[in-house]
């Protein structure tokens, strides 16, 4: 289905073709394929690292893209319509990155951030723990003083790309209790002490492993902490805000791809002598289901371009994640409807849409989490 965007220059146009490419030869050929056999496909950001397509928002002197945040989720949502688990890698790397390059010094930007952003390095965000999920600031994972850096134990759980990144970035209790008590180091995987649980067994996105990340007496040197000791809190939630708006933009990603296969199939099944498309009640299922992918794709622009123009956009980026994630779950199971029977089975990729889009309502803040976030910009001064 052709979609209009808002393409700010030829470059960023180029850009998302290039991206359109490399997801119709490399990426969605493959996803069907990988998600049964729970296959890591580390090749493909390799290639996406070789194509410029994980230093995106970044700035150029550190290899970077140069790209607004307003095209960099457009292509994102390219790709997790081919693929959810590459989508929304390449989200999750961005954040991983993002400390170092909002947060760190000149000198820690310089020395990382170029291999960081070429796809040589993939990276983790490290912040649920096994008792402090949406509750982040009760995190326990101890980061001892301990000479020239640190001595870290404990546990962190629910790590996208657990075990299979090269660099984690870590929140870290180095104080008191609660959110000022916090602090962000960077782990390489090599790191001694570092280990991994094996993948949790997931209702979709199993290509993706996600996994518990072990850390006993992993020794960190202070160069290796990001910002001052105890604002790990407030890097962890600045992260969030843009971390949220590329939830949003994958979940309208995956709506899209459903109603794509929808419209496709019930122009092609015949029932009572015509296409299923014919009938209403299915033409007001794809009505709604195209609004919704619209309205969300706004949504996110929208909160991306208050990003892009440096004012706040917390407020927005949790109603994007919010309703672009509740949208996905509808419209991938309304897809699945109309495909009637077919549509349950693996033969066709709407089931896939639909057990992924689930996810997207709980990563990065819980739904419920997104509602108090918008409703405390509400209601506080």
């Amino acid at each position: 289905m052709a979609v209009v965007r808002s393409m700010p220059t030829e470059e960023a146009e180029a850009l998302l073709d290039l991206t359109r490419e490399l997801v119709a030869k490399q990426v969605a050929p493959r996803a069907a394929a990988d998600e049964d056999a729970a296959q890591f496909p580390r090749d493909v950001f390799r290639t996406l690292g070789a194509a410029g397509l994980l230093s995106l928002p970044y700035p150029e002197e550190y290899e970077g893209g140069g790209q607004p945040y307003e095209v960099y989720l457009q292509v994102l949502e390219e790709l997790a319509a081919g693929w959810l688990a590459v989508g929304l890698g390449v989200s999750v790397h961005t954040l991983s990155c993002y400390p170092v390059a909002q947060f760190g010094t000149d000198e820690q930007r310089a020395a990382r951030l170029p291999a960081m952003l070429s796809g040589e390095l993939l990276g983790a965000y490290c912040l649920s723990e096994p008792q402090s999920g949406s509750d982040a600031a009760a995190l326990t994972t101890r980061a001892l003083a301990d000479g020239d850096g640190y001595t870290v134990t404990g546990t962190k759980a629910w790590t996208t790309h657990g075990g299979v990144a090269d660099f984690y970035t870590v929140m870290v209790r180095t104080g008191e209790p609660g959110p000022r008590g916090i602090s962000t180091l960077i782990v390489p995987a090599d790191a001694d002490g570092l280990s991994f649980a094996a993948p949790e067994r997931k209702m979709g996105m199993r290509s993706s492993p996600t996994a518990q990340v072990h850390l006993d007496g992993v020794r960190v040197p202070l160069a290796d902490r990001i910002g001052e000791e105890g604002i790990g809190f407030k890097i962890a939630l600045a992260s969030l805000d843009s971390g949220r708006l590329g939830i949003a933009a994958c979940a309208v990603g995956v709506a899209q791809a459903a109603l794509d296969a929808a419209v496709e199939y019930a122009r092609e099944r015949r029932q009572f002598g015509a296409p299923i498309a014919d009938l209403q009640g299915i033409q007001f299922m794809l009505a709604d289901m195209a609004t919704a992918v619209a309205a969300g794709r706004a949504l996110y622009l929208t909160a991306a371009r208050l990003r892009d123009a440096g004012r706040p956009f917390g407020k927005e980026a949790a109603m994007a994640k919010l309703f672009c994630t509740d949208a996905a779950m509808r419209v991938t199971t309304d897809a699945v409807q109309v495909f009637g029977g077919y549509g349950y089975t693996t033969d066709f990729p709407v089931e896939r849409y639909m057990r992924e889009a689930k996810v997207l309502q709980i990563v990065e803040g819980t739904n419920q989490i997104q509602r108090m976030v918008i409703g405390r910009h509400l209601t506080r001064p």
